[in-house]
């Protein structure tokens, strides 16, 4: 088991990671990226990131450096869960760019349809966060999620009913 990751150890990963890599690409932190860039929570059990387009040489940097920061990293992101939401992209908050690389915060209700489908206590403790700090809104958060309602299908684990319940609960 690694250590946890804090926002130091954050910034020096997409740091050395972008000045690594050997061409362009973006990446998108995920998970709890977000609760440590913006205050909420002082630590993590990893770093989860989806990369696209995947900076090359990014797989040979992050292997060199989950050893040398003593850090998990996951390919992980919220489109796992549930369908990515219309326009993720481009409501993906920057952070910065470090070479080549430009590293962004995942759509934040992507994140929290995510993380309200996964329904853990630390991610419903999340997304509380999100809704009082005002990056996430709920009307437009249920919006979005009503235009990805038909790719649910391609979701065989996530139950409709009781993602529309949870969903519900949530933004109550």
């Amino acid at each position: 088991m690694r250590a946890e990751v804090t926002v130091e150890k954050l910034r020096r990963f997409i740091e050395a990671l972008g000045n690594a890599a050997k061409g362009p690409g973006r990446v998108y932190l995920t998970g709890a990226a977000t609760a440590l860039i913006e205050g909420w929570r002082a630590m993590s059990v990893d770093l989860d990131l989806k990369m696209d387009p995947e900076p090359p040489g990014a797989f040979e940097a992050i292997a060199r450096l989950k050893d040398e920061l003593d850090v998990n990293v996951e390919l992980a992101a919220p489109d796992e869960f549930v369908p990515a939401l219309p326009g993720w992209q481009d409501r993906s908050r920057f952070i910065a760019t470090h070479g080549q690389v430009s590293f962004y915060e995942y759509d934040p209700y992507g994140s929290v349809l995510a993380k309200i489908e996964r329904d853990h206590e630390r991610d419903r403790a999340d997304v509380r966060e999100y809704l009082a700090r005002g990056l996430v809104d709920p009307a437009r958060l249920r919006a979005l999620y009503t235009q990805v309602i038909p790719q649910l299908v391609r979701y065989p684990d996530v139950e409709a009913a009781a993602l529309e319940e949870k969903l519900s609960r949530a933004l109550a």
